[in-house]
């Protein structure tokens, strides 16, 4: 494959590359299948097990693991501190979904094709489903063995700065005080690095860790991230709009109905359009620029994030 981090993407070789991009997908998809499967408890009690696995098994796109793979590879990484690390940010990802659809927030009824936790096991479930993933997420990255305590702190540092007060759950606590409150865009930005954006950057840097990155390849990874997780938010808005319910698995059009800021309420559907095609760019340029020699791996799934309907 072509050298993704030292020279630009070329027509002709992405068509080469997006059957080997593929296979790697789908391989990397099952790995985190199975390792989910295995470590999200069934024998928790009082039913606790079944509204844990009801929320994070069997459903979502798992963008976070394969970057957090993808990284990992692109730096030559530690690949069981990685798949770790894959499962860690989707118990993370997964949690906050569990709690944003609950009544107190979004008051969602319908995830990934499915009723939502609540909807399915009740209010309190819910909400301990998600507690009992967060708490999860971390001791799936602290073993006994396998990887080296220094490692584990550094990715448990970085998963708890992207999903606290400074990341998602900042900027969920952004969203909810801005329905029906105007936002220009350099606020919805902000809004969005934090809430759905930190996440994604996370999943990036914490894949990097796996390996020893200089500075210059760290650097540009994290513009990578950044750039990619603001885009996705962006296409998001974008489907909501464009898109229905059963394309989505999720309720379409609920930010419209609830008066929420949106980059499609903001800018309007073409610009949006062009946002997103704009931080592709810059992730790909990032990439360009980051000194490392890898695959076409994290270029391609920076083109999914911004090229899918669902």
């Amino acid at each position: 494959m072509s050298a993704v981090h030292s020279t630009p993407c070329s027509a002709e070789a992405l068509p080469l590359a997006a059957p080997a991009f593929d296979a790697w997908m789908q391989q990397e998809l099952q790995s985190v299948e199975k390792a989910l499967e295995s470590w999200v408890p069934i024998d928790a009690p009082a039913g606790l097990g079944e509204a844990m696995r009801y929320g994070v098994l069997d459903g979502g796109k798992r963008l976070r693991p394969l970057l957090v793979l993808a990284a990992c590879q692109a730096v030559d990484g530690a690949r069981e501190a990685a798949l770790r690390a894959a499962v860690a940010v989707e118990l993370i990802h997964a949690y906050s979904l569990v709690h944003d659809d609950m009544p107190c927030m979004d008051n969602d009824v319908l995830r990934r094709g499915k009723p939502t936790v609540h909807v399915r096991y009740g209010e309190a479930q819910a909400m301990l489903a998600g507690d009992a993933m967060q708490a999860l997420a971390f001791e799936v990255l602290t073993p006994d063995e396998g990887v080296a305590p220094a490692l584990q702190a550094r990715l448990c540092a970085l998963l708890a700065r992207s999903a606290g007060h400074a990341g998602m759950a900042g900027g969920q606590a952004i969203d909810l005080a801005s329905i029906g409150q105007p936002l220009d865009e350099g606020s919805l930005k902000d809004m969005h690095r934090r809430k759905t954006g930190a996440l994604l950057q996370a999943s990036v840097l914490m894949g990097a860790a796996c390996g020893s990155p200089d500075a210059r390849a760290w650097a540009a990874l994290a513009d990578y991230g950044a750039a990619i997780g603001l885009a996705f938010q962006v296409v998001d808005d974008i489907l909501d709009v464009t898109q229905e319910s059963h394309t989505l698995g999720k309720t379409a059009g609920k930010d419209l109905h609830a008066n929420k800021p949106t980059y499609v309420s903001v800018l309007g559907l073409d610009e949006a359009r062009r946002c997103a095609a704009q931080l592709r760019d810059k992730a790909q340029t990032a990439l360009r620029h980051s000194g490392l020699d890898g695959d076409l791996t994290l270029s391609l799934l920076a083109d999914r994030v911004v090229e899918r309907d669902s």
